[in-house]
């Protein structure tokens, strides 16, 4: 039988290596995986692809990414690209010129870094959209900027006080500032007017097109639920698993309302059974254990420092009881359910896996791959724990570099013996534990290149700077295999994540072949074509 496609010309990633320099695919499957013997499947109808000496591996996977939020964002007040307050301050004040029309100000992506603390005041925003109430989530979708209109609007005063899962910043006179840190954004964004299921279809069909630009085939969405104003996706992905416009394989993480408890698992069943067609399958359960480090509010086991690098009060916040917790993952597990984790602090951290062996001492083993991510502090005795439980280890690379938001908000604060235990991927591979990884898109770019780049030599694509905890470094086959396998395995896509005879064609053809190069230049590497099941479904041509 003659191949529908044939890649020739270049380097194959394959489970061995480098090893191989031409594929056939016949329909949706890799059907032969050699060298030039491999030419004599193709026939008169067959589309030969021309490596030009570049790589063919198999196509990328984000075990962590919110696309529905970041298509959305791409259409609204996009702050990503700013660095500095002035910058902000400009592209927020083009947004509304340009939108007169818009009763709200509504996208993010802001930086931390370009305000005093991280927390910028609503006499900033007031300045240039002093009509309209402002709702601006940072970078992190950890903490939110807002003007004054806003906070009138909701009725926030100096006597309106924090909720139990978030803070109202303040200023020395105990107004509120005009940062709203986690549980608090919802005062506000619940008043912000929500897109319509249109925009949703078309926010998540805009995301596929830029992941699939990327290289990406498949991707765990990491928060399929509401949840602090963020739009819901279920039925966006619903309505695409069934008319057919989901190329991408997808698994959905079904949100666990962290204000409830065991109760909400007959209705995650529900949901499961409801949302999941074709290839969207929502079989994971998303668990929010804790905040983030520049806030403060990702949750540690010592207490943060101040300033002076004094030990102050604040552990962070812990968003779901620790005493209950194991009891909800061992009942999720024993309905086949997979818990993925997002725990940044150390405690967070150990919290999750000792629910994971919860789990494991009352069900037994089971395939239901339970994975944590963020990761960003980890106690050392912590480390061994992943392999001995089974519990995958969700990276998200391009945060693990010298960078403002981690030399000005974070390290500060860890101080100097807990600054060292970040971001551990080396430990954790040494110590046999799965790596999978992922974006956390619209937090940070969703380029897994990028992401590869920094895993490898943990510097920022284009940085010159410090190394950041080097022997923490991976090699860049590991990195690849952290996209590729990895992931697959965190989403059950056992058929993926390798390029061999009888796995489906879901495959990523690249520029030139990375191992060729210096790991400095890994992040100049470009995707040219991507194939799902076969079907090309982006060219750069």
């Amino acid at each position: 039988m003659h191949a529908d496609l044939l890649f020739t010309g270049g380097a194959v990633l394959t489970p061995e290596g480098r090893t191989a320099t031409t594929v056939a695919v016949t329909g949706d499957r890799v059907t032969a995986v050699g060298d030039d013997g491999v030419r004599e499947l193709a026939g008169p109808r067959t589309e030969v692809v021309d490596l030009a000496g570049g790589l063919l591996l198999p196509g990328f996977q984000d075990a962590h990414v919110h696309p529905v939020p970041a298509g959305l964002e791409l259409t609204q007040c996009d702050l990503t690209g700013t660095r500095t307050a002035e910058d902000t301050l400009a592209a927020v004040r083009a947004y509304a010129l340009a939108h007169p029309e818009r009763e709200w100000i509504l996208g993010g992506g802001w930086s931390m870094e370009a305000f005093e603390g991280g927390t910028p005041t609503k006499e900033l925003l007031d300045a240039v959209v002093p009509d309209r109430p402002v709702y601006l989530p940072n970078r992190d979708h950890h903490g939110a900027w807002v003007n004054s209109r806003a906070l009138a609007l909701a009725g926030i005063t100096r006597d309106t006080p924090d909720p139990a899962d978030g803070r109202i910043e303040r200023d020395a006179s105990g107004e509120p500032s005009g940062t709203l840190q986690e549980g608090a954004m919802e005062l506000v964004g619940r008043l912000a007017p929500a897109a319509t299921q249109a925009d949703r279809l078309a926010a998540l069909l805009h995301a596929q097109r830029a992941l699939h630009a990327l290289g990406i085939t498949a991707w765990q969405d990491a928060l399929v639920g509401g949840y602090l104003g963020l739009d819901d996706p279920s039925q966006a992905y619903r309505t695409a698993a069934r008319d057919g416009s989901l190329t991408a394989r997808v698994v959905g993480a079904l949100w666990w309302d962290r204000e409830r408890g065991a109760e909400q698992i007959p209705e995650l069943v529900e949901r499961r059974d409801a949302l999941s067609h074709g290839r969207f399958r929502a079989g994971s359960v998303k668990l929010m254990l804790d905040g983030v480090a520049e806030s403060g509010t990702a949750a540690l086991l010592d207490p943060y420092l101040d300033g002076c690098g004094c030990a102050t009060a604040n552990r962070g916040t812990s968003f779901v009881d620790a005493a209950r917790l194991p009891e909800y993952v061992t009942r999720l597990d024993a309905l086949g359910f997979q818990c993925h984790f997002h725990a940044l602090g150390d405690r967070a951290v150990r919290d999750a896996l000792d629910a994971i062996e919860a789990a494991r001492a009352a069900n037994g083993p089971s395939d239901t791959r339970p994975h944590l991510a963020h990761l960003q502090v980890v106690h050392p005795d912590d480390v061994p724990r992943f392999a001995r439980l089974g519990a995958t280890a969700n990276i998200q690379p391009l945060w693990a570099a010298h960078e403002p938001q981690m030399d000005e908000l974070t390290i500060p604060f860890l101080g100097p013996e807990r600054a060292t235990w970040q971001y551990p991927f080396g430990s954790l591979l040494r110590s046999g534990a799965t790596l999978a990884a992922g974006s956390d898109w619209p937090v940070s770019s969703p380029d897994p290149l990028q992401g590869i780049h920094v895993a490898v030599n943990r510097v920022q694509p284009g940085g010159t700077g410090p190394v950041f905890l080097p022997d923490e470094r991976v090699a860049l086959a590991q990195a690849l295999t952290a996209y590729t396998a990895g992931s697959a395995y965190v989403n059950h896509l056992d058929e993926t994540g390798r390029v061999s005879a009888g796995a489906l064609a879901d495959l990523v053809v690249l520029d030139r072949d990375p191992f060729a190069g210096a790991p400095e230049e890994i992040a100049g590497t470009r995707v040219l074509r991507t194939y799902v099941g076969g079907e090309l479904v982006h060219t750069a041509d």
